[in-house]
Parts: structure tokens; C-alpha cells; sequence
């Protein structure tokens, strides 16, 4: 089985090709600080050859969602390097996902403070949710070109802290509608200076933060996750196609430990413009290992891998119900299935006490 087979990401060996997909699990304190639980989440699941941890916000600006963690302070470090040091005692490999999440988010969870985008367009059709309940998206600030450097500059130390936190590599997140996705869709920036219009342009912002991180931490360590048809938080793409073969075609010149592709399902009939999958329409473009994600299975992994596109597969909610995953792929066991009203928030109940096959 192609799952179960090593494979070398950057300088690191992983003991099989199944990667833990990030997933925001909102268990960290009020401060974004992770604590034991989140320490045996991960370490149950240490037998994935490759662990992204949920979305780590890169600064206080950043934070959108309550209860999520940070890694811009020395505590948020230390909590998290207890994390680090457990998963590589047993055997795995993790990454830090690094979220800014611009305008998805609420003053209520902000402590007052103003979400921030490319340009100042709100999501509508949403809502977002608080500690006060569920509300509408509010109308983000617009960021200033020195704001930017800013975010720029914090997405750099972020990736710092990361490595010093014990974490093997960090993986911007540029998918699902967060801050580096809006500067990518036309539909969240509609700026017109450098950062906005062509192409190139609204590809700048992932770039730079790509390049600052690849140079604070080197080479092999740093990756991005991508999504070119997801939809979601109001994201649109005019030509995708075209703008993300130029996105790609400059992350070839970057030494990247890996490309994570999203292969979002969309209503097709609404976008016709866009390709029916995206492992194959731009997985095929890089030179980077593939990671491809969204619902496989155990045969659908295997097919893909098969393909010969994707290096790895990642799975989220498989992963999330059935820490020991390979193991249940390789003996071909049931699955547990995963309970949805807990995996947001809450304490340990659907977070660490799903049975492993010799429990």
C-alpha cells in the first residue's frame, strides 16, 4: 500500500505517506495558550508520518476565531514545545500551520479591535462565531501598504518562534478564505496599487510572506496550502486557472518542503471557469511534493497516489475520529466515526478519548 510507504519531505524521512490535516480543534485558553490535552491530542496521533498542527495565529491582529492558539509570545513557545518534544518522541514529523485570518473574524473576538483585508468588503451570506453567539461579518479595515509590511513581518517571526517552539517546518496558510486567500481573490481585493489588480499582483502578498520565511528559517521548511476552488467566505476567482499557474510558477523558485493542495468540491454550474480538479489541473504544475486533501478515503488516497501527482494524502476528520489511522488502514479496520457537536471548543470529550483498535 502506497499510504503506508516512507517518503523525504525537506530533509526529514516520514514514516508513511499520510499526513494529519490542520484542524482548528479551539482548545487552547483564553490567552492561546495549548495545554496538556492538546499535548496527547497530538501525540495520539503521531503514528501520521506527517502532522499539521491546527491554524496558530501569527499575531493578536491575527486571531478570528475564539479559543485558538497563538505562537507570538514566549508562554505560547513553551506550551507548544511540550507538543513538539512528545510528537517526536514518538516517531512523527510536525509542521506549524500559520493563520492570519484577516476579516474573517468579529470585534467581539478581537477585543474591540477592527478585522483587516486587502480591501474593505465584507463577507455576506455568513455569519462568524463569538462567545456571544453567532454574528455578521463586520466591514474589515482596508490595510495600509505599511500595515502589510507589518503582517509581513509578523507572518517572518512567527515562522522564528516556530523552530524555536521545536516544530520541523511551517505551512502558510493561503487557503479557505483567510488573509493571504483574500489578497488572492479578486472578490477581497479589489486594491489598485501593488498588492491589487493583475495576477502578479495579488499574488505579491503570498510571495513576500513566503520569501521572509524561507530566509529566516531556510530552505525545505516552509510550505503553503492552497485551495483554488473553495468558495467559501466569499472567495471568487475571475481565472483562477491563469492566476495560480502564475502563483505556482513562482513558488517553483522557492525551495518549499511541499505544495498542499485543497481539491475543494464547487457548484459548477455557478463557476464555470473553474477546473474540476485541482490535483490534477495544478498538481501537475509543480515541482514540489504534493499533498493532496478534502474527503479520501483510504481507497481514494490510494488511487491518488497512485496517480503519480500527489506524494501524500492528508485527512482531517479521519484523523481527527481514529488516532491511530495507518494502523486501521493497514489492517483494514473500522473506522470510529467522528462526533461533530464536539469538534469545536469544549474539553476533552471528542477531543482525546477516541478508542484505538487495542482499547
Amino acid at each position: 500500500m502506497k499510504l503506508l510507504n516512507s517518503v523525504t519531505v525537506g530533509n526529514k524521512t516520514l514514516s508513511n505517506r499520510m499526513a494529519m490535516a490542520p484542524m482548528t480543534r479551539s482548545r487552547a485558553d483564553i490567552k492561546g495558550i495549548v495545554g496538556e490535552s492538546t499535548k496527547t491530542y497530538y501525540t495520539q496521533r503521531s503514528s501520521a508520518g506527517l502532522i499539521i498542527s491546527e491554524a496558530i495565529n501569527i499575531s493578536n491582529q491575527a486571531i478570528g476565531s475564539p479559543l485558538t492558539p497563538g505562537i507570538y509570545t514566549p508562554e505560547h513557545i513553551a506550551a507548544w514545545k511540550k507538543v513538539t518534544q512528545a510528537v517526536h518522541e514518538n516517531g512523527s514529523i510536525i509542521y506549524a500551520q500559520l493563520w492570519h485570518t484577516g476579516r474573517v473574524g468579529h470585534t467581539l473576538v478581537k477585543n474591540g479591535e477592527s478585522t483587516v483585508a486587502p480591501s474593505a468588503i465584507p463577507i455576506n451570506g455568513q455569519q462568524h462565531f463569538t462567545m456571544e453567539g453567532m454574528k455578521d461579518y463586520e466591514v474589515p479595515h482596508m490595510l495600509s501598504n505599511d500595515e502589510i509590511e507589518q503582517i509581513i513581518a509578523d507572518y517572518k517571526q512567527a515562522a522564528i518562534n516556530a523552530i524555536e517552539a521545536g516544530f520541523d517546518g511551517v505551512e502558510l496558510h493561503a487557503a479557505f478564505g483567510y488573509l493571504p486567500n483574500q489578497f488572492l481573490a479578486d472578490s477581497a481585493n479589489q486594491r489598485n496599487d501593488q498588492y491589487g489588480g493583475s495576477d502578479e499582483n495579488r499574488n505579491r502578498f503570498v510571495l513576500e510572506v513566503m520569501k521572509e520565511m524561507i530566509d529566516s528559517i531556510g530552505s525545505g521548511k516552509v510550505a503553503i496550502r492552497l485551495s483554488p476552488t473553495s468558495t467559501y467566505n466569499n472567495i471568487v476567482h475571475q481565472n483562477p486557472i491563469t492566476q495560480f499557474t502564475s502563483l505556482i510558477d513562482e513558488l517553483n523558485k522557492l525551495p518549499l518542503a511541499y505544495l498542499h493542495l485543497m481539491n475543494v468540491p464547487f457548484p459548477a454550474d455557478k463557476f464555470p471557469h473553474y477546473p474540476l480538479n485541482t490535483i490534477d489541473t495544478f498538481g501537475t504544475l509543480s515541482k514540489h511534493i504534493i499533498i493532496a486533501n478534502c474527503g479520501y478515503t483510504k481507497e481514494t488516497g490510494e488511487a491518488e497516489l497512485e496517480k503519480g501527482i500527489a506524494q501524500i494524502i492528508s485527512y482531517g476528520t479521519l484523523f481527527l475520529a481514529n488516532p491511530d489511522l495507518p494502523k486501521r488502514f493497514e489492517l483494514n479496520s473500522p473506522l470510529n466515526q467522528p462526533d461533530r457537536a464536539t469538534m469545536y471548543g469544549g474539553k476533552d470529550a471528542g477531543y482525546i478519548d477516541y478508542p484505538f483498535l487495542d482499547k
